[in-house]
C-alpha cells in the first residue's frame, strides 16, 4: 500500500511486459481513489496474488505466457464469481474479446486508449458496470451473432496456417482428404474468404489463431 486511503480501489496490475506493467502502476499511483496492491507478470503469478491479496480490481492482459488472460480470468471468476476484471490489450479481434468478455470480465479495452478513459473504465467496473467501447461493442456484437467455427475447423486452420495440404491435415488428424475439404469450404464460407492465405489472415486478425 501506498499511504492512501484504506477506500480507494486496491489494483493488480498483470503484463509480461515491465515496461506497461511499470507504466500502468505509475499511472494508478497518481490518482487519490486509486492504488497498486501487487503487480503479476503472467497469468499464473496474477491469479496466485489475486488469491493474496484479494484486489478489488485486476487490470490484466490477455497474451501472457504460463496462463493467458482468458485462463487467469476463468480461474480468478471461479474463486469470486464477482471479480472485477478489466482486459488491457492490444488485440482487437472479435474471438479476443469475446473469448475475455464470455470468460468473465467486465471491461476491455485497448492499450493505445487514453489515460483517462482507462482510469474512467476502473471506476465504471469497481462500480459493477461494464466497460467495452463501441467499436469494439460491435465487434463482440458481429462474434456474437455470426457462425462460430467448431473446434475441428480451428484444428484444420491451424495446420493450413502451418502451410500443411489436406493430405497432410487428414493424416495428422486422422481424416479423410475429402472431410478436410469440407471442413476448408466450411471455413471459408464461415469467414467470407476465397483463398487459405485469406482464411488465415482473417482468422489471425479476428483472434482465432495465433502464427
Amino acid at each position: 500500500m501506498n499511504g492512501k486511503d484504506k477506500k480507494c480501489i486496491r489494483i493488480l496490475v498483470a503484463d509480461d511486459h515491465s515496461v506497461v506493467r511499470e507504466g500502468l502502476v505509475s499511472l494508478v499511483k497518481r490518482k487519490a481513489d486509486m492504488t497498486v496492491v501487487a503487480e503479476a507478470s503472467n497469468g499464473r503469478e496474477a491469479v496466485d496474488l489475486w488469491k493474496e491479496y484479494r484486489p478489488d480490481l485486476v487490470l490484466l492482459d490477455l497474451r501472457m505466457p504460463e496462463l493467458d488472460g482468458v485462463g487467469a480470468i476463468k480461474e480468478i471468476r471461479e474463486l469470486d464469481p464477482s471479480a472485477h476484471i478489466v482486459v488491457l490489450t492490444t488485440f482487437d479481434g472479435d474471438e479476443d474479446i469475446y473469448r475475455a468478455i464470455k470468460a468473465g470480465a467486465k471491461g476491455y479495452l485497448l492499450k493505445d486508449t487514453a489515460r483517462e478513459a482507462l482510469m474512467e473504465c476502473i471506476r465504471k467496473v469497481h462500480a459493477g458496470e461494464t466497460c467495452i467501447p463501441p467499436t469494439l461493442a460491435a465487434k463482440l456484437a458481429e462474434r456474437v451473432s455470426g457462425e462460430a467455427l467448431s473446434a475441428r475447423e480451428i484444428e484444420v486452420l491451424q495446420r493450413i496456417a502451418a502451410g500443411k495440404s489436406n493430405k497432410e491435415i487428414g493424416a495428422e488428424l486422422f481424416i479423410s482428404e475429402g472431410t478436410v475439404k469440407t471442413h476448408v469450404k466450411s471455413i471459408f464460407s464461415k469467414l467470407d474468404v476465397v483463398s487459405r492465405t485469406e482464411a488465415v489472415a482473417t482468422a489471425t486478425r479476428r483472434g482465432l489463431i495465433q502464427l
